[in-house]
């Protein structure tokens, strides 16, 4: 078969060696050193194995590396916008060399890869993470997902395949560069239009990329990515379900639906232009290209300007056989029944109607319909099982604040009211209770502070998502951790932070136990409001003083407000 669109580099790659050879690999792998991947790093790896990240054949050297971030190009002049190293553990580090195969093995212990290491370097991650995001901020998403979890120990050397990643999921929706380009010339497909997304699709999506590919003559394929889940993002289960009900709706089989194994980055420029490059290597001729593509969602800064992107793959499009197409934001005109570029409003009169994500998820968390020019039934019906109204969702109360505040006895005291009302089941993690039976090794250093409190969100998050309440009234010192906790929690439910606020000298006087006092002269070391700090909470759901007020008044406010957000009080007593 002849290759209309070329690999990039116009190097095709299949590192994957066959099975004899893959068979005799995993058994020498046995005295090698093994490291184990993150979900995101085999996501990468089966990009390298299959041919889409090509040209590369293994892990960047140094000099690509940093050659990569300055030119968005490898050192021998060709065009690669991402840096591609792999991150291990210092103490992984000290027991390799260079000239050494180690064993790559995914979560489960499988060998999809093995590795010869060239180069071992330290790497300076805040100057990675302004190359390729543009900022050093934490407040990015992108940057802060990086500097959290990556390791600043590179290995680079050249990469032998043993068998592409397991998956247990989709399996005949994931193909690689070389079975996509078959499937197209089987069909005819001669020019492909990638539309690649993160995102849910709904009828402006559907409109948008019909009318691309009628007006070009061009097939469409969705190619979303459905890598490991990021925070933020709808799962992958629900997005994919919601594509194979768009790909029916497209005419006379113009469509198809193929998953990249890919995480979002949020990278703005550099991860459109990485995007176009992959979409080449899987046989695409062009790709969608929309004003704030890959840029970080729901935030209040916009790190890049609208239709940057557009302009930076514009630049290098000479260089690559794939072409972008530029689209820009649409809203819904309904005296016309279609969605309109906003450009198009200058010459009307009527208002677009457009709907947010965030506009989105609130309507479904009330219970509440989407309105029908958005998106269509079966879309909703997944989202709907996505994001469940308040009453339907399990829920968190998390108070924290100092010793003797009085947030154990709070949580005593509505973990009550919730269990005499009845209806879901109710858990109460005391922050005393669990160091006892939980964390009862730990100490008060910081990094066992936070390990608790990991501990805590850990078990409050499978009751939250198995539609349960959970109650915790731990200290909760640091304000890292407790974001740590809320974000595992809202993936699947609520997060409800209670900060007891009761002043210092009023807990101190509280003190039966004397351990302020014990505090006060050194006896106790690393005490919360003494001789360590407590970060207050900036933006908690509630904030309550137990100085002020009755424990039946502070209990009150915390139940009306659980019954006026919706997540208590909203069945219904009419009978149908």
């Amino acid at each position: 078969m002849s290759e209309r669109i070329p690999y990039h580099g116009n190097k095709p790659i299949d590192l994957v060696v066959d099975e004899q050879r893959a068979e005799q690999l995993k058994t020498e792998a046995f005295d090698w050193q093994s490291v184990t991947l993150t979900g995101r790093q085999v996501n990468e790896l089966e990009l390298l194995l299959n041919g889409g990240l090509s040209p590369l054949s293994g892990y960047m050297s140094q000099s690509d590396y940093r050659s990569v971030l300055q030119n968005h190009r490898l050192t021998d002049g060709t065009l690669f916008p991402m840096p591609l190293c792999l991150d291990i553990s210092p103490e992984i580090a000290e027991k390799i060399q260079p000239g050494d195969k180690i064993a790559l093995r995914d979560p489960e212990g499988f060998m999809p890869a093995v590795l010869d290491v060239a180069e071992i370097w330290q790497s300076d991650l805040e100057k990675e993470a302004y190359a390729v995001f543009g900022t050093e901020s934490p407040e990015h998403p992108g940057v802060r997902y990086f500097l959290e979890n990556h390791h600043s120990v590179y290995l680079s050397g050249e990469v032998t395949g043993v068998e592409l990643p397991l998956h247990f999921d989709f399996e005949m929706l994931r193909d690689t560069p070389a079975e996509l380009r078959q499937h197209f010339h089987r069909l005819g497909w001669k020019d492909v239009l990638a539309f690649t997304t993160s995102e849910p699709m709904h009828r402006l999506q559907r409109q948008l990329t019909l009318d691309i590919a009628r007006k070009h003559e061009l097939n469409i394929l969705i190619h979303p990515l459905v890598g490991e889940d990021q925070l933020g993002d709808m799962n992958r289960f629900a997005r994919v379900r919601g594509y194979r009900e768009i790909v029916r709706k497209y005419p006379h089989q113009i469509g198809m639906l193929s998953l990249l194994p890919l995480s979002r980055r949020s990278a703005g420029p550099r991860e459109a232009l990485w995007h176009m490059m992959i979409n080449q290597n899987y046989g695409c001729s062009h790709m969608i290209v929309g004003p704030q593509y890959a840029s970080p969602k729901g935030l209040s800064k916009h790190y890049y300007q609208e239709g940057e992107a557009q302009e930076f793959v514009a630049g290098f499009e000479n260089e690559l056989s794939i072409k972008s197409i530029p689209t820009e934001k649409h809203v819904f005109l309904p005296s016309k029944r279609k969605f309109v570029p906003v450009s198009a409003l200058d010459k009307t009169e009527e208002t677009g109607l457009s709907l947010s994500r965030t506009e989105m998820r609130q309507q479904l968390m009330k219970g509440e319909a989407l309105p029908g020019w958005f998106t269509y039934p079966d879309i909703e019906k997944e989202l709907a099982r996505v994001y469940p109204s308040h009453e339907k969702i399990g829920f968190t109360l998390f108070f924290t604040g100092l010793s003797g505040s009085g947030k154990s006895t709070l949580a005593r005291m509505v973990h009550s009211r919730l269990i005499d009302e009845g209806g879901r089941p109710v858990t109460l993690l005391d922050g005393d209770v669990v160091r006892l039976n939980l964390s009862s090794e730990l100490g008060f250093s910081r990094e066992h502070r936070n390990l608790n409190i990991q501990r805590i969100g850990f078990v409050a998050n499978e009751i939250t998502k198995n539609g349960g309440v959970a109650i915790c009234a731990p200290i909760a010192p640091y304000a890292q951790v407790r974001r740590e906790v809320r974000e595992l929690i809202e993936q699947h439910g609520a997060f409800i932070e209670i900060h007891v606020s009761t002043p210092l000298e009023v807990c101190e006087a509280r003190d039966r136990k004397g351990l302020y006092a014990k505090a006060r002269k050194g006896v106790i070391k690393e005490f919360t409001g003494i001789s360590d700090p407590y970060e207050t909470p900036e933006k908690p759901e509630l904030r309550i003083d137990t100085s002020e007020g009755t424990p039946m008044e502070q209990v009150q406010k915390i139940m009306l407000y659980l019954i006026s957000e919706g997540y208590l009080g909203n069945e219904t007593d009419i009978e149908t």
